[in-house]
């Protein structure tokens, strides 16, 4: 790179987030066509958006117009859904977006936050980003929190921020809330993560946010709603933050497209919760057949997919073996899951196809 161009020495050096591709990418890597894929490997909603969502987006109106900066409409609706007051709610583009703006709310240079890998990355991934040192505190061989070493690691390192993601991506345990109280009276603030609590059958600690004023809760649109790639998500916040975080969030981040396909999907609830029920279904059909394999031994899990422990093979090759069969599934290529992989919950004639060709792996 030229002397005349002198980004960050640390992000010169960083390594890249590897994100799962798009159909038509994966398509034209295993020259299979699109409609023969079944992508089973970033936890999307396979039945799509509500109809109701199709529907409004075909009468868009106003693309020539900036949406609404506080998305006001939006946060009523979800504010019905949640049950905490539309004022303790920031919409973002995707919860990511959230998590950047935790970031740059709190961390100054040289601040620490918690991570608890293995979980999702983008926490690990984004606190360097914004001066953060990242702190890890591993997870149990059941992946659940070694919560005596998270407190031990936030008074010595001064950390302001805790991670948790529940039910944790990638191994769908959902985190007990006796655990999640403990550590909130950590002098940190506590970031719940639940982009997959609506398929955990279980409460969300939304309500809760009022309660104390260290705990953040993060939802999505994206996986019960299917609205993956219209990038929604929110934060449920507690109320002294809500006028810092209005300084610094961009004024459109939430564009006029995702906007209303949020609203006509938190107007058609019961449909989706449906939906929601029947991958249900099909994870813990999935469950039970994995168990059965003589080469995966699956992970309980409260979300919309299942990791499993890969034996007899490498965790590569099983994944090369179903992407030639046009199944795509995650591999992590990282500790504690190198010889891991994660399914999603599919529809059920992705599924039937799926234990067909892992029947045929099994015979050899």
């Amino acid at each position: 790179m030229s002397e005349k161009v002198r980004i960050r020495r640390d992000i010169a050096s960083m390594s890249a987030y590897t994100p799962t591709a798009s159909l038509e990418v994966f398509a034209e890597r295993l020259g299979l066509p699109v409609e023969e894929l079944i992508k089973l490997d970033a936890n999307e909603n396979p039945f799509g958006p509500s109809p109701r969502v199709i529907e409004a987006l075909a009468k868009l109106p106003n693309m020539h117009i900036y949406p609404d900066p506080e998305s006001g409409k939006l946060r009523d609706l979800l504010s019905d859904y949640s049950g905490v007051p539309a004022a303790q709610i920031l919409c973002g583009a995707g919860a990511d977006e959230l998590i950047e703006l935790i970031l740059q709310l709190f961390i100054e240079p040289g601040d620490a936050i918690i991570n608890t890998p293995p979980t999702f990355a983008m926490y690990g991934f984004d606190a360097p980003l914004y001066h953060g040192r990242v702190i890890d505190v591993y997870r149990h061989d059941d992946f659940s929190l070694d919560i005596a070493g998270i407190e031990e690691a936030v008074r010595r390192h001064d950390a302001k921020l805790v991670f948790l993601c529940s039910p944790n991506n990638p191994s769908g345990n959902l985190i007990p809330r006796a655990e999640i109280e403990r550590l909130l009276e950590l002098p940190a603030t506590v970031v719940v993560d639940e982009a997959y609590i609506e398929f955990a059958e279980a409460e969300s600690l939304a309500t809760r946010v009022s309660e104390y004023p260290n705990l953040i809760v993060l939802r999505t649109m994206s996986k019960w709603a299917g609205l993956a790639g219209l990038r929604v998500g929110y934060g449920i916040f507690p109320p002294a933050l809500m006028p810092q975080l209005w300084k610094i969030k961009q004024p459109y981040n939430v564009n006029v497209a995702a906007d209303i396909a949020a609203q006509a999907s938190l107007e058609d609830v019961d449909f989706l919760l449906e939906r929601v029920d029947e991958l249900v279904e099909q994870r813990k059909r999935l469950e039970v057949a994995f168990a059965e394999l003589p080469y995966l031994s699956p992970y309980p899990s409260c979300a919309n997919f299942v990791l499993n422990r890969v034996g007899g093979m490498s965790a590569a090759d099983f994944r090369d073996r179903l992407a030639r069969q046009g199944i795509i599934v995650r591999y992590y290529n990282k500790p504690r899951l190198d010889d891991h992989i994660r399914i999603s919950a599919g529809r059920p004639e992705q599924i039937d196809r799926l234990l067909e060709v892992m029947s045929a792996i099994a015979l050899g």
